[in-house]
């Protein structure tokens, strides 16, 4: 009997409105040189978050080889792309943080400063009992990094890893709490701390007061593809002091800054019904046809319960080594066992140096 299959974060959307210069700092600084697709073309199936037109856009997908989720570059094109009415908050509606993994924390810290991010904290001990620091990007996107000893490929060059989880802020803590734990599988509660917190208090509204709670998996990952994920980690955090505001207000997806949590699943069938139980249909259904370029596969998206939209991807087929015509088919792979290492390690061969990007 088929069931829902939660593989982990494939990726974390990242609107921007010129995307090459992100891309290439990305790559160079932040290690994400494994390229899976590189797509222009029409957003066509996403009218009710892009003003209820088609909307050009070129896409980007990339991975970190040492492990974890990856980054979707996203530039829209042929308009003016808006920015935050005013400067977002600690705690605004949907994703405030994307979060990195980190063997050494210290060292990444020191690359991270020596290459244009700007520190927003010092190296210090979360509230959750590992070590982590907080930076933001030249386009003001604000990342954590986080000590985590998980290695897909262990490149001793690249000071940090990929996506280890995202912090989203919330307005119903128990809402989302159930939201995540039910449909997500990240059910288990690592902490759960209310006050105002030292290792916050750069980032802006970082001074209020917070409810933080950390969710995980019970489950052990699973699914092709979950040996380039590795597990993750959720941090929901709700502004207790503050009027929080949508992420997206007034603007469309797609727009700079963070745009969705993508997750790797199986048996899309089973997470429609799983998503309508919860009272969360889907919002946008691409079908089973749909193509990025060099990798195809089934994409949907749901609202969690502020908003927040969260992509679900049943991949079909990403390239392997593209200029020899070599792909992995994982339609009729085994829901749960991840591919054999040769195979999914096989994709360092997607790298590309960021002087090449163009």
């Amino acid at each position: 009997m088929k069931e829902k299959v939660i593989c982990g974060i494939q990726q974390v959307g990242i609107g921007v409105e010129e995307l090459l210069a992100p891309w290439k700092w990305y790559n160079k600084v932040m290690g994400f040189e494994m390229k899976i697709f590189d797509d222009e073309g029409v957003a066509e199936r996403m009218l009710p978050y892009t003003g209820g037109k088609p909307q050009p856009r070129r896409a980007v997908l990339a991975f970190n080889p040492r492990g974890g989720g990856g980054f979707e570059v996203w530039q829209p094109k042929g308009r003016k792309v808006k920015y935050p009415e005013r400067q977002l908050m600690l705690g605004d509606y949907g994703i405030n943080i994307c979060k990195l993994k980190a063997k050494d924390v210290e060292k990444s810290y020191a690359h991270l400063k020596e290459n244009g991010a700007t520190m927003l904290s010092e190296v210090c001990s979360s509230p959750f009992g590992f070590k982590h620091f907080y930076f933001k990007d030249p386009w003001n996107n604000i990342f954590e990094v986080e000590q985590n000893d998980y290695a897909f490929i262990d490149d001793n060059k690249i000071t940090n890893g990929g996506v280890n989880g995202v912090c989203i802020g919330v307005k119903d803590m128990e809402k989302s709490i159930e939201f995540y734990g039910k449909l997500l599988d990240y059910d288990t509660i690592v902490g759960d701390v209310t006050g105002t917190f030292d290792d916050i208090q750069n980032i802006n509204g970082g001074k209020d007061k917070f409810r933080r709670v950390m969710l995980k998996r019970s489950k052990p990952i699973q699914g092709p593809l979950s040996d380039m994920m590795g597990d993750s980690h959720i941090e929901l955090i709700q502004n207790l002091s503050s009027e929080p505001v949508k992420v997206l207000e007034n603007r469309y997806w797609g727009d700079p800054g963070y745009i969705h949590l993508c997750f790797d699943v199986r048996n899309m069938e089973c997470i429609k019904e799983a998503a309508e139980a919860l009272g969360h249909p889907f919002v946008c259904d691409g079908g089973r046809d749909f193509d990025m370029g060099d990798a195809n596969g089934h994409f949907t998206y749901v609202e969690d319960p502020n908003g927040t939209l969260i992509e679900f991807v049943e991949t079909f087929k990403v390239p392997v080594m593209k200029k020899f015509g070599i792909y992995l088919n994982l339609e009729n792979r085994d829901d749960y066992k991840p591919l054999p290492k040769f195979m999914t390690k096989a994709m360092r061969f997607s790298k590309i140096k960021a002087e090449k990007i163009k």
